[in-house]
């Protein structure tokens, strides 16, 4: 699926059953809250922390899924194409980041 249809889909969703989208400070409240579950899912697959019983139900995947869920309807709602976004932020970062990581004896230092 391209970033575009993903847009169009959630509109969709949204449209259908979703009645309307929720307004732009609570979709930002929402995203966070979504960011924060996958932190802390991953503070405990992954780092040091211990599981608690909610979270052993709970996969890194649905959590990153729902993160793109909201961010695409903060994206609809605001006008923004993720597509071109997207791509202006890989030229960006390929411009900027050309040798920098290449360069950067810290990444190096596993190999």
């Amino acid at each position: 699926m391209k970033i575009n249809e993903a847009q169009h889909l959630v509109d969709n969703w949204i449209k259908e059953h979703g009645v309307r989208y929720f307004n732009e400070l609570t979709n930002m409240a929402l995203l966070m809250e979504e960011v924060g579950e996958l932190a802390r899912l991953i503070a405990r697959k992954y780092g040091e922390q211990s599981y608690k019983k909610k979270d052993k139900k709970l996969s890194v995947s649905e959590e990153m899924a729902d993160i793109l869920f909201v961010l695409i309807c903060l994206a609809n709602q605001t006008g923004v194409d993720l597509t071109e976004a997207f791509k202006k932020t890989l030229e960006k970062k390929t411009k900027r980041d050309i040798t920098r990581h290449k360069n950067n004896p810290k990444l190096h230092a596993a190999d």
